[in-house]
């Protein structure tokens, strides 16, 4: 028993004593480790004990854009050797490639102190004041509507002098978007996005560029990402309910002209144009939808001013010229009907349904432009053979070139009228084509001046017959006979 005890204590001190000693090499190790790397470290660290290495350090953030940890070294490196002239003329380039312009120039002037005879630092300074200038003439040149002038500023005066400038990037997103031109801030804004992918304003100015060009679901996707890292955002938020907002009317316009519901539709189409009366891309449609609408209800003034809005925006909308078309035709506009189908066909001519119309068109055009013989005899349309034969007699007496010696050139053209009138009307066959809009113009040929002209009635209880042969020479009326 005392001998195995012996034993158990004998290896609790071997235990110990290698444990003491794995102990002693693991300090000595440390030990090693914290004198050997404490340069290294305190150089990493940005420690104020080396302002070289902080100064070597920044330069190197410098080359990689990391501009605002170059500041922080050159910062620390300044603080440990305020003489390090360097140190402060890299601070003031950081500073002017971020347009801090003010900071810059106290930092370039505290260097010319040091080093009052360095001329590319003397450069860079006036460059400083160019930039600056430019950045300000920029922002009053966008508040006054000058666009182009403003974006020039920026592109070859700031942007050149300050690459890193956020602002003037910003602003020339801006000055982008007011000029219409969205494929370029879709552009400008990746570059953007690309360095900094939760850049809340880029996402903004980018949702509204693909909004401009209509292309509502990738604008939602922008603001959507935008109020995940802001719910409270408010330009994000506007732009988000506004855009929800417009898409709901829309929806609720056509739905309401599938169900024939047409005077509630016009009212929501024009609820959704009032939204945003800027946004071209997307109220074309709601305008050809708006006329559509219109020529349905028959409302051809209001159909005409619809596709007239959305041929503004795109000339070359062929279904805005066939609906303006068909709208004109509503107004009795013969020609100008015929001139937009026409048009409409020619950009579009394998389109038989516009060619049909373009035909109806021209057909009521011609139709417009022939003599009305029943105003002439002063009938109704509906008026029996006798009717137009009284009506006939009493007019032919009436403009009797004998009877209107004082105006005879105007009885003879009126007498002329009133019977190729009669020749028309009073022939059920030729007044049944008539009616179907038929060019009979040809029956007539003989009744222009001259060729004869031989027509019996019988009225008023007695034969009457009235035979004119070769005009009426001496103003006279030969062959009247009653």
């Amino acid at each position: 028993m005392m001998e195995a005890l012996t034993k158990l204590c004998s290896l609790d001190f071997v235990a110990w004593r290698g444990f003491l000693f794995s102990a002693l090499i693991l300090n000595f190790v440390f030990t090693c480790q914290l004198f050997l790397l404490q340069p290294i470290v305190s150089a990493l660290d940005g420690n104020p004990g080396d302002a070289a290495a902080l100064f070597e350090r920044a330069q190197q953030h410098v080359k990689v854009k990391k501009y605002s940890e170059a500041l922080n070294d050159l910062n620390a490196a300044i603080e440990v050797d305020p003489a390090l002239s360097e140190a402060y003329w890299h601070r003031a380039s950081v500073l002017r490639q971020l347009c801090r312009y003010e900071e810059s120039e106290i930092n370039y002037r505290k260097f010319l102190e040091m080093k009052p005879k360095n001329s590319v630092a003397d450069r860079e300074l006036s460059q400083l004041l160019q930039a600056k200038g430019a950045l300000e003439s920029a922002m009053n040149l966008f508040e006054s509507g000058d666009f182009t002038k403003a974006l020039e500023h920026i592109d070859k005066v700031v942007l050149v002098f300050s690459p890193a400038c956020s602002k003037a990037k910003f602003l020339k997103v801006r000055l982008l978007l007011a000029a219409k031109d969205y494929s370029s801030v879709i552009s400008e804004t990746g570059f953007i996005l690309k360095e900094d992918e939760d850049n809340l304003e880029a996402l903004l100015l980018r949702g509204r560029a693909y909004y401009y060009l209509a292309d509502h679901d990738v604008a939602l996707r922008h603001y959507q990402k935008g109020l995940r890292l802001d719910p409270e955002h408010s330009e994000l938020k506007k732009a988000y309910f506004s855009l929800k907002n417009l898409l709901k009317k829309t929806k609720s316009a056509e739905e309401n002209e599938s169900k024939g519901k047409l005077r509630v539709a016009v009212e929501d189409y024009k609820a959704a144009l009032a939204l945003d009366p800027n946004h071209s891309a997307y109220n074309v449609h709601l305008h050809l939808g708006l006329c559509k609408v219109s020529v349905k209800l028959g409302r051809g003034k209001d159909a005409i001013t619809s596709c007239s809005e959305a041929l503004q925006i795109d000339e070359e909308l062929v279904e805005a010229l066939v609906q303006r078309g068909e709208a004109k035709l509503l107004t009795e506009d013969w020609e100008g009907a015929v001139a937009d189908l026409k048009l409409a066909a020619e950009k579009s001519p394998q389109d038989r349904n516009i060619r049909e119309v373009l035909m109806r068109a021209e057909r009521s055009l011609k139709l417009s432009q022939r003599k009305d013989w029943y105003k002439i005899l002063g009938i109704s349309k509906t008026s029996s053979a006798s009717e137009i034969k009284k009506a006939y007699k009493k007019l032919a007496l009436q403009w009797h070139p004998d009877k209107n010696a004082d105006n005879s050139e105007e009885a003879e053209a009126k007498f002329r009228e009133i019977a190729a009138a009669y020749e028309v009307l009073g022939d059920e066959d030729k007044r049944t084509r008539y009616d179907r809009g038929e060019d009979i113009d040809d029956m007539n040929s003989g009744m222009g001046g001259g060729g004869g002209f031989h027509h019996p009635f019988h009225g008023g209880g007695g034969n009457f017959e009235f035979h004119f042969e070769g005009g009426f020479p001496g103003g006279g009326f030969g062959g009247f006979h009653f």
